[in-house]
């Protein structure tokens, strides 16, 4: 299946600007919608030369533009959204909104036009379950809706929903991938993510900040390897109305990631713990494990992630300076 013309929504992000890089060297064109509020211009500036390149700088709840564009495509992947802990908590009817809103229009857009669809969604769908590893048709277990914490996961949960819906009723081809835990360069700590705030801190030879106890364990995923699934998963019919966990098994707890950072920075940071309360306010929630099931992402494309966590950390590390964004040459429309 080829799809040579390429709409990404959310593509001046951490994995879109990756998406995109390896979406062009494949010889596609590639059309970019993203208005810049979690993404950076800086993380595809290097690409505006590239003649099958375009970005429009909007949001993808506009719903005349984003149908127009999705019309011109062979293929979407629709990964703008809101992310992060931190504007999880700190904004949640901004997540709750711009995450169901923008899914809704691009998945109307695509079923008006039968356009293949992949959706990017989340380990935080499967909630508090103890169900290790997390299998994608098992259960999901979400904590109440007094902790804001769940807005995010129930709003990803909504979207797979309504992907599946329209796979059912009109056999839209969608793909959802549920992500674990992707790392990478152009990653910014900004919204809580930790590995490339841990990296900044080490490098600097500042305390890295640890919350909780530094026991909740997670498995990191190169964003390379994230990338090799995206590409492949839309070039598989049989993956059209799957949900499809793309993670590693190669598990540690944050306080042993800390260490390890420190060590391969060589630095010379000491480790401070922060309650939850302190770092989220009261009432914090959390899960103490996610651990991903990959067998079906290996039966269907036969993915297999490559890139071991000292490789990810080392080569967040080398790229720990890159310059700020710079906001300029976006076309609009």
């Amino acid at each position: 299946m080829t799809h040579e013309k390429v709409l990404v929504t959310g593509g001046a992000g951490f994995v879109g600007s990756h998406l995109c890089e390896a979406l062009l060297r494949e010889g596609r064109s590639v059309t970019v919608i993203d208005d810049l509020s979690t993404g950076r211009w800086a993380n595809i500036d290097h690409l505006k030369r590239d003649p099958h390149f375009r970005v429009i700088m909007a949001s993808a709840t506009e719903r005349a533009l984003v149908t127009e564009e999705v019309a011109r495509h062979d293929l979407v992947y629709h990964l703008a959204s809101a992310v992060g802990v931190k504007l999880i908590i700190e904004q949640p009817v901004r997540t709750v909104e711009t995450i169901f809103h923008g899914t809704d229009v691009v998945l109307n857009a695509c079923a008006r036009y039968h356009r293949p669809v992949l959706i990017t969604s989340t380990s935080e769908v499967y909630g508090k379950s103890e169900r290790i590893p997390f299998r994608e048709d098992a259960d999901v277990v979400m904590g109440p809706t007094s902790k804001r914490r769940w807005a995010y996961a129930c709003a990803k949960a909504l979207d797979e929903f309504l992907a599946l819906a329209h796979h059912y009723q009109s056999h839209l081809p969608v793909y959802i991938v549920r992500l674990f835990n992707t790392v990478g360069p152009r990653q910014t700590g900004q919204y809580g993510m930790v590995v490339p705030s841990f990296v900044r801190q080490a490098l600097s030879d500042r305390p890295l900040t640890v919350y909780g106890d530094g026991t909740q364990r997670r498995c990191f995923c190169s964003v390379h390897d994230v990338v090799d699934g995206l590409l492949r998963l839309p070039a598989n019919e049989a993956a059209a109305g799957q949900v499809v966990n793309l993670g590693t098994q190669e598990e540690i707890s944050i306080l042993g990631l800390a260490e390890r950072v420190i060590d391969l920075c060589g630095s010379r940071s000491t480790i401070d713990f922060v309650p939850y309360e302190e770092a989220y306010g009261a009432g914090f929630d959390d899960m103490m494990r996610r651990v991903p099931d990959t067998r079906r992402a290996a039966e269907l494309i036969g993915w297999d992630p490559a890139w071991r966590l000292d490789d990810i950390i080392q080569e967040i590390a080398g790229l720990a300076d890159r310059p700020a964004p710079l906001l300029a040459d976006v076309v609009r429309g």
